[in-house]
């Protein structure tokens, strides 16, 4: 049961807590510090007492609303939600509280008053008290209303029965105290419980915050009946609620320490967050993020935090800046002073230009990061995410990439798409999200008449001889040829689209040849890059469409236009959705639509990403506002909806990559090219003596380095941006490619592998025997260690934008610390070989892990 599920302090101990609050104002008032008496119903703008001595700093900030004591779980509970939601509807501005330590028998937030820079009195606690108070602040008519005698009634049927109702979970309960609401409804018009009172009054705020509390799955929600449903959706669907929600995410506390997380960005966020309040308790109610970065040259520091500098302009403005302090930098170091020598976590800090706190990283905290590693095989995945998925109830995510065309070849415009969807599923399932890998081919559309016509004639044993049709590319081009310049070929074609449609026997069996041949081909890219993918093409959506249409048209969201063209228009975009054409035929916006739906509705979707070129990017964004328009996706439910729009692949012209003749690049010569020449510098390593591998390894290796290699050149980049497609440049094996990588790999493991053979130290033996253990005294082993810690940061930052260069960017800037250690540390037969070559061993792990979420195979040894 939540704080906000609890029925509160009892009357006793709210008669204490008034008294307490009266004390605190008028010892207040006496030392002239302007903090208002806690106030009374009316809530007095302003409070301050006239007596008293004159205050030390000349300037005062006015006494102000601020809500303490709320929980840091991370998530909003319903009194944070019901202060907000009362803050935006009665314009009573509410900031950050802190943590009050003088409410010890207050279970939850609490409501403050008074100046932001000294201690204040309490004036409301509970979600209903809280609303209360806010209302009256406002001190109007409309603020007076809020406190009729019937709204108080309601007010406390909430506390007393509804809030119990719903915590017990009995349904019989539940029943009773939701029918009052019911019978209210139909007696004032279906909006408010509140006789003459407008919807989103204090009563209808407490009632709908606590069913959606209580509701807060589809599931809980439905069980509701439709008045029910229509009095809550008031509150949610109101430009407030989302208002509120984002007030609420700023009054969570800072974060505390949590040495099971291995995030070092949250880690030195918290002991900077700790030592700020501290010394400055005002900081959190003053507005300001305590958060630390990551330093962008390593040669000041690891982490950064940039605080002291608005913390000393607001503190001063609010004349709270302590005696004796008249710079930033004196405010940096009384943080540096609290964050203290004692902490688990930072060493080395020190101030640095205006106001910047420059910190390390201790030694001590990195080895057990890494030494993780070693004893788990493999690097710590971050602790938290944003979502709300278990191991029991995973995240369901529906990725669309790849999509090809039947009947096409696929091509190097296909590329992107296929490996950066892949990647992300990876990423997505490694996180341990369900991930429905969707192939959403183009299957459907008018030019399958043309195709059934052409493969009729060319073919026309096709029936108990199934073509061989090899080369897809010529195949469409021909059928294309003869659509354009036989009139009597292209009224054929237009009938067997009609009849493909209506369900023709013929016309889908050939139908179905073209998919087969397809698919074929498709599946030696696949094959060679290691793709899953599940196909559910257009077609499969096109029995889904009318239903869609007409879902529209009866909530009053389509519009037929001129011709007859069914249209859904869109927030920001004057262009419509042509859900329906002027003919009654279907184009992408009427698949896209009912595909989104079923994703939704039938899938289960959480999250749905889509991964096409950026000119679809409109298209996408009116297709993800008409589903947010007609209800289908639901903010409450955590709906969440991405398309990654990527760049152009160019040639050296920086033109769209073709071959010499001008036609596009079948992606299956493009990646054999590049395995080709992959082997043919692997042989010329051979014939030098520089590897003993043999003609079988050398092909297997090449194909390993060449995908991936092709790969790499693609996702280390943002994919928004266009790229020039160069086999020289990612192929080479120095800077910022696959084959270096896999290289630096290689080495590492091949010093492993000689530390066993040469030195006998079997560091699998030493893990097995729970004897491993690594120690980073040398600079470079520290800053390899380091690097290793990014791991967990560098996962999360990719989950927030789903782009796979950040993991790039990971395991790039790691294999170039692990060159520098290896270059500037004996490893084999130095004293510290076994903790060395651990370390090599925690580098590699991680490595191959990167290499996982890639797609990219790794080898061993080259």
């Amino acid at each position: 049961m939540t704080d906000e599920e609890k029925k509160g302090p009892s009357k006793k101990e709210l008669k204490k807590l008034a008294k307490k609050a009266e004390k605190d104002a008028a010892k207040a008032a006496a030392k002239g510090n302007k903090v208002a008496a806690a106030p009374p119903a009316a809530g007095a703008k302003n409070g301050s007492s006239s007596s008293g001595a004159a205050p030390a700093v000349a300037r005062k900030a006015s006494p102000v609303y601020r809500l303490a004591n709320v929980p840091s779980s991370g998530t909003v509970d319903a009194c944070t939600l019901k202060a907000c939601m009362a803050s935006v509807l009665y314009g009573t501005p509410l900031l950050p509280g802190g943590v009050s330590s003088d409410l010890p028998f207050v279970h939850g937030p609490a409501l403050l008053y008074g100046d932001v820079s000294n201690a204040s009195p309490a004036v409301a606690f509970g979600g209903n008290g809280i609303i209360k108070a806010l209302a009256l602040a406002n001190n109007t008519a409309e603020g007076k209303n809020q406190m009729m005698p019937m709204m108080d009634d309601w007010l406390e049927y909430e506390r007393g029965e509804l809030r119990p109702a719903l915590g017990s979970g009995n349904a019989k309960k539940v029943d009773a105290a939701i029918s009052k609401i019911g019978a209210a409804l139909e007696v004032q018009g279906g909006t408010s419980v509140v006789a003459g009172s407008e919807p989103l009054s204090s009563a209808d705020l407490a009632i709908t915050l606590s069913l959606l509390h209580h509701g807060n799955s589809a599931a809980a929600m439905a069980s509701l009946s439709p008045s029910i449903q229509a009095y809550v959706d008031i509150t949610k669907k109101s430009p407030a609620y989302a208002q509120a929600k984002k007030l609420a995410s700023k009054l969570l506390p800072p974060a505390s320490f949590d040495p099971s997380d291995p995030s070092l960005l949250r880690a030195s966020s918290a002991i900077f967050a700790t030592a700020i309040t501290s010394v400055f308790p005002s900081a959190v109610s003053l507005g300001i993020e305590i958060k630390a970065f990551k330093c962008k040259d390593i040669k000041h520091g690891d982490y950064q935090c940039n605080v002291a500098m608005p913390l000393f302009q607001k503190l001063k403005a609010s004349g709270a800046l302590q005696q004796g302090m008249s710079t930033p930098q004196q405010v940096a170091q009384s943080i540096i002073d609290a964050v203290g020598n004692d902490n688990p976590l930072l060493e080395d800090l020190k101030v640095n230009g205006p106001g910047f706190i420059m910190s390390r990283i201790k030694a001590s905290y990195l080895e057990q990061g890494v030494n993780n590693i070693i004893k788990n095989g493999a690097p710590t995945k971050p602790k938290y995410v944003t979502s709300t998925a278990t191991p029991e109830q995973p995240l369901n995510v529906v990725v669309d990439f790849s999509s090809p065309n039947i009947a096409k070849e696929m091509h190097v415009g296909h590329l992107r798409s296929t490996i950066i969807g892949e990647a992300v599923c990876r990423i997505m399932e490694y996180m341990g999200s369900k991930v429905h890998r969707v192939n959403h081919v183009g299957d459907w559309g008018t030019q399958f008449g043309m195709l059934i016509q052409y493969l009729k004639e060319e073919y026309p044993d096709f029936h108990g001889d199934i073509p061989n049709i090899t080369d897809l590319t010529q195949f469409y081009k021909n059928a294309k040829g003869r659509f354009d310049e036989s009139p009597e070929f292209k009224k054929i074609s237009q009938l067997n689209v009609v009849k493909l449609q209506a369900g023709d026997k013929e016309c889908q069996k050939i139908w179905q040849v073209l998919c087969d041949v397809s698919r074929k081909e498709f599946e030696k890219v696949y094959k060679r890059l290691d793709i899953t993918v599940e196909e559910c093409g257009e077609s499969f959506y096109n029995d889904k469409i009318p239903a869609v249409i007409e879902e529209f048209i009866e909530r009053g969201m389509c519009s037929v236009e001129e011709g007859g063209a069914k249209c859904v228009f869109v927030p920001k975009f004057k262009i419509p959705l042509m859900i329906q054409k002027s003919d009654g035929g279907y184009g992408y916006d009427s698949t896209d639509m009912a595909a989104i739906k079923y994703r939704l509705d039938k899938l289960k979707a959480s999250q749905i990403v889509y991964i096409t070129d950026f000119t679809q990017a409109d298209h996408f964004a009116m297709v993800f506002a008409a589903a947010k328009k007609i209800g289908w996706v639901d903010d409450e439910s955590g709906h969440r909806l991405d398309h990654i729009g990527f760049g152009t692949v160019q040639g050296e012209d920086g033109k769209r990559f073709k071959t010499r003749s001008g036609d596009t690049v079948r992606l299956v010569d493009l990646l054999d090219e590049a395995v080709a020449r992959m082997e043919s510098s692997l042989k010329e390593r051979s014939a030098e003596g520089k590897t003993s591998a043999s003609a079988d390894e050398i092909h297997v290796t090449a194909c390993a380095m060449g995908y991936g290699a092709v790969k790499y050149f693609d996702l280390r980049r943002n994919p928004t941006s266009n790229y020039k497609f160069s086999y020289d440049a990612m192929l080479d094996t120095k800077g910022n490619t696959a084959i270096y990588l896999l290289y630096a790999h290689a080495r590492l493991e091949s010093i492993v592998t000689k530390g066993k053979a040469d030195f006998g130290v079997d560091i699998g033996a030493l893990i097995g025997g729970g004897k491993a253990q690594i120690a980073l005294a040398h600079k470079s082993e520290r800053n390899l260690g380091l690097h290793l810690n990014f791991f967990a940061d560098s996962i999360e930052e990719t989950l927030n934008d789903l782009f796979p260069c950040h993991i790039c960017d990971f395991v790039y800037t790691l294999s170039i610390a692990a060159s520098e250690f290896v270059t500037q540390c004996k490893v084999l037969g130095s004293p510290e070989m076994e903790s060395r070559l651990l370390l090599c061993r925690a580098t590699a792990v991680t490595m191959r892990q990167c290499f996982d979420l890639l797609g990219i195979r790794y080898v061993m040894r080259i």
